[in-house]
């Protein structure tokens, strides 16, 4: 646990107190890192003529979600692919923890600390918690699978994240939806990872379900994880984002502090119909051009 964040468990229950939701008592009380973990710097990317993203501008500190937004093709998944590697940039750079880096495959992200969760989840219905958590890492002793480990190591990391599931030895396809995407994301912490991305983390889920996923993503900036929530759901993004970062057509339009914005103003990015500074540098610089 990083220094910090036993003094903002201890504290919550004063915020309880004075009427200050969970959700914000652990926005006010984690700090976040000087130095961004992560940093796109005027990073585009084309497919063949497709223009998929243009200059796009992105930062994401240490105890900080940042909920990413925009249309269908305003190229979201583009964005968090050239993050994990899947799609190296072709302008621009990308910083970690204040140096340039190169990511030009997933092993790259993974190596710097980047974890990944997709929307599909990748899990494999008829193994166990423990086999989907190990798939591809399983622990061996002797040349044989050490299953006693795995499942020792199985059971503290969702006792860590709070994860509350029946068994760690029935298959993923007994579990309900949110218990599957919580199982997904601890699978993603064996790394150790400095920063986490989130696909829709709460697409297709229940009220309840969806619940114990927003409660996740906040125990993972308590423990100083920066996290990348990509979401249409408004109500989920003002839940627990501390900063709302909105594509348009491939291109910045705008990030806002969620404390400070309403809900109307991050849609009216999203849609086109605002003006704000992002906007018009924008239309200036092209001006400028002609």
């Amino acid at each position: 646990m990083p220094p910090g964040a036993t003094f903002l468990l201890s504290h919550r229950a004063a915020f309880h107190r004075r009427g200050i939701p969970a959700g914000q008592a652990a926005k006010e009380m984690v700090h976040v890192s000087a130095t961004p973990v992560l940093a796109l710097r005027g990073v585009s990317k084309r497919f063949g003529a497709v223009q998929a993203l243009t200059d796009v501008e992105l930062e994401v500190h240490a105890g900080e979600v940042v909920a990413l937004v925009g249309d269908n093709g305003a190229g979201k998944s583009t964005l968090v692919k050239t993050i994990a590697g899947v799609h190296p940039i072709d302008e621009g750079a990308i910083e970690w923890e204040g140096r340039k880096v190169g990511i030009n495959r997933p092993h790259d992200a993974q190596h710097l600390g980047i974890a990944t969760v997709y929307q599909d989840l990748a899990l494999c219905d008829n193994i166990d918690v423990v086999g989907n958590l190990y798939l591809g890492r399983e622990l061996r002793k002797r040349g044989v699978l050490d299953e006693v480990e795995m499942e020792r190591r199985a059971l503290e990391l969702l006792k860590t994240l709070s994860i509350r599931i029946p068994s760690v030895r029935i298959p993923i396809a007994s579990l309900s939806g949110g218990q599957r995407q919580t199982v997904a994301i601890a699978r993603s912490m064996l790394g150790e990872p400095k920063l986490v991305i989130l696909d829709e983390p709460t697409a297709a889920l229940g009220v309840e379900q969806t619940a114990q996923v927003l409660d996740l993503v906040e125990r993972l900036r308590e423990r100083g994880h920066a996290v990348i929530l990509i979401s249409h759901n408004m109500a989920d993004v003002k839940a627990v984002a501390d900063k709302v970062a909105v594509l348009r057509l491939g291109r910045n339009n705008g990030v806002f502090e969620v404390a400070s914005t309403s809900q109307e103003e991050i849609i009216s990015a999203i849609t086109g119909a605002t003006d704000n500074a992002v906007t018009r540098r924008a239309a200036r610089t092209a001006e400028e051009q002609k």
